[in-house]
């Protein structure tokens, strides 16, 4: 037994530490547990293991050593004898374009004083092969090598070589195990690992470890007429041919579970319910990757006998007309879920959707299998219909800028009346329509309370900047200052202009459009437009009033002799004002939306006015020089039908009368070819 001395002495000859460059030695010792007058046993040595272990901890060392230099009856005095690693000094890659050291350096996570161990070598070595792996360079190989670093102690420079080889490309996507469902549907379904394309006299000579390649030979080809077919042509001259040219055909490994799993859902959805995707594998060779799947179709079902429990709001003869799924069909969970309304359906129509229109949002559907007879499915479609809920609170947050009225008047969901989700989704329509929010942020979330059978709804909305500026100019070419300036306010409000504290930076909020535009083109050509729009006439129903004012002033100037027609001396006496077109207009528009034969259907009428002024226009050409002034009134009727969740076809019934004077018309004719 002995025990390590405790002496004030000179520490290092009692209990000392070597080897250290960048560490406190009196911490190091304190690690290893080697505590001055702890009792030892010289026989057993498990206090050095210890010691020796809990440095190795650290990877602070490459070598670590424990003697025992002296003994003076039951004392000992100790010496650690270590070799610290040396820490990292200055780094880079070579080997790598500087995107992608850009890219690497952050995912690596190197830093300057960090202790160069082996698992940090590791750590880096494993991401910058991913990287490379995951853009399709599966070759890519990285070495180390070391430097000592002069600039600090104790430390080395790191030389990252990386050689990336060439990009590996999936030169064939082979299954096995399918014998119903042909090769080229089931390469369809695998979206992000697509065959590269290909034109050569010579196909592969690949051969897969699960079996034989079935290949579409020639002599099926012809006996099946494939000649017809464009499908069936290019799966004949897969092996030779595939116009593949604007597809990514890198191996994902990220999205590649994603692609197994749409080949299974394909299978289900031809009636193969039990299909399975037995193994996988990818096979390098040189550049090139085959993936090759060996699937197991199992038996093709159908639907059979539909029984319904539950339902009083519907008869069991016209839920079946609704789920239009008839015994015999082929067997397809995903159809039966979306006419359900359990999984969403770009369709609509769905049982779900009918409940909840009318008012039923406690409506629960479940589909259970009751029977399989060989390979006919029947099922029992329980149904809880719960009470109608009728609409209690509506809450609107996040508008800052447009007023509750203004979006109150866009919703169909009102209080007092029964929840329908078609009106929720119709008001999400509406509100995006103003273009006052941003889409992704018009959320209702309602609330249900079972008990007294109503429900809340609480609309979360973000306001975006709708306003838009128009601003272009130039100058020169004679002509002087030429530009546009064109201002659109989306969401102003009229009634507070006149209000001091509403101007921040405009008075907005109450829905109205006002827009105003300036164009000139110097001496030649200038216009003023303004429009002013309600969209709520009234603020009771969606009754539109627009207002518009034109003024246009077209100079004709003369081109052989045009830098002598636009000097000082003819500008001051008027040469130029004395022949031009001015145009006055004012317009007023009403629109109105209709109920029949749906809401989607707008009514709208224009009266405009215009007052044509011209003063000695048209002396070219052979053509009198005229004066004169003619008046032309127009009303312009439009029926129009516009729908965004229903996307048809918008139609577009117009039916425009117009009043204008026939001697106007002939003389503008002649102007604009002058023009």
């Amino acid at each position: 037994m002995g025990r390590i001395e405790d002496s004030k002495g000179i520490f290092n000859s009692r209990n000392q530490g070597k080897g250290f460059t960048s560490l406190d030695s009196s911490l190091i010792i304190s690690v290893a547990g080697l505590q001055k007058r702890a009792t030892i046993c010289l026989s057993r040595i498990d206090i050095f293991s210890r010691a020796i272990n809990n440095l190795w901890k650290q990877k602070f060392f490459s070598d670590i050593q424990v003697y025992i230099t002296k003994v003076n009856h039951e004392w000992v005095s100790i010496e650690l004898n270590v070799t610290e690693r040396p820490r990292l000094g200055n780094f880079k890659f070579q080997g790598v374009r500087k995107s992608d050291s850009d890219e690497l350096m952050p995912k690596i996570g190197l830093q300057k004083g960090t202790v160069l161990s082996e698992n940090l070598r590791r750590n880096a070595h494993d991401v910058i092969v991913n990287y490379f792996t995951d853009k399709g360079f599966y070759n890519a190989k990285v070495d180390f090598l070391e430097i000592k670093d002069p600039q600090f102690p104790n430390s080395n420079s790191l030389i990252i070589k990386v050689d990336r080889g060439k990009k590996v490309r999936i030169d064939g996507v082979n299954f096995f195990g399918n014998d119903n469902v042909s090769v080229s549907k089931l390469r369809k379904q695998l979206k992000n690992t697509k065959q590269m394309a290909k034109l050569t006299l010579f196909p592969t000579s690949y051969q897969s470890a699960y079996g034989p390649i079935d290949k579409y030979d020639f002599t099926e080809y012809m006996s099946e007429m494939g000649f017809l077919s464009g499908s069936k042509t290019l799966e004949a001259l897969d092996p030779y041919f595939r116009p593949n040219i604007f597809v990514t055909s890198k191996f994902n490994r990220k999205k590649y579970p994603e692609d197994k799993e749409k080949v299974l859902k394909y299978l289900n959805s031809k009636g193969y319910r039990d299909a399975q995707i037995l193994r996988d594998t990818q096979v390098l060779r040189e550049n090139k990757m085959y993936v090759d799947l060996e699937v197991k179709e199992g038996h093709k079902y159908y639907f059979g006998n539909t029984t319904w429990k539950g339902n009083s709001k519907f008869s069991d003869s016209v839920l079946n007309t609704l789920l239009s799924i008839t015994k015999g069909d082929v067997y397809d969970a995903s159809v039966l879920h979306k006419k359900l309304g359990i999984e969403p359906s770009q369709d609509g129509g769905d049982l779900n959707t009918i409940y909840n229109d009318m008012g039923y949002l406690f409506f629960n559907i479940t589909p259970v299998e009751t029977a399989i007879h060989n390979d006919t499915i029947d099922h029992e479609i329980r149904i809880v219909e719960g009470p109608q809920a009728r609409i209690k609170n509506v809450t609107i947050i996040g508008n800052d800028r447009t007023k509750d009225h203004v979006i109150r008047r866009e919703l169909r969901t009102l209080p007092g009346e029964l929840f329908s989700k078609s009106d929720i989704m119709r008001s999400i329509r509406e509100l995006g329509a103003l273009n006052y929010f941003e889409q992704e942020s018009i959320t209702p979330q309602p609330v249900p309370n079972q008990a007294d059978g109503t429900v809340d709804i609480n609309w979360k909305l973000k306001e975006k900047s709708s306003d838009q500026l128009e601003l272009s100019a130039g100058w020169g070419g004679g002509i002087g200052l030429t530009g546009t300036l064109g201002v659109t306010f989306n969401n102003f409000s009229i009634k507070n202009i006149w209000k001091k504290s509403a101007w921040d930076p405009l008075p907005v909020g109450d829905g109205q459009k006002l827009s105003l535009r300036v164009q000139s083109n110097g001496k030649m050509y200038r216009s003023y437009n303004f429009s002013f729009s309600e969209p709520w006439l009234g603020g009771k129903k969606r009754n539109s009033l627009t207002l518009g004012y034109n003024n246009t002033k077209i100079h004709q100037g003369d081109y052989s002799n045009y830098y002598n027609l636009y000097s000082t001396k003819n500008r001051r006496i008027g040469i130029i004002d004395s022949m031009y077109l001015r145009v006055n207009s004012i317009s007023v528009g009403f629109g109105k939306q209709l109920k029949w034969p749906d809401d989607f259907f707008s009514f709208g009428t224009t009266i405009s006015y215009s007052l044509y002024d011209v003063k000695n226009m048209g002396n070219y050409y052979g053509l009198p020089r005229n004066s004169m002034k003619s008046n032309n009134l127009s009303l312009k009727l439009a029926l129009q039908r516009s729908s965004v969740f229903d996307p048809i076809s918008p139609v577009v019934v117009a039916i425009l009368v117009q009043v204008c004077s026939l001697r106007l018309l002939i003389h503008c004719l002649k102007t604009i070819i002058i023009l």
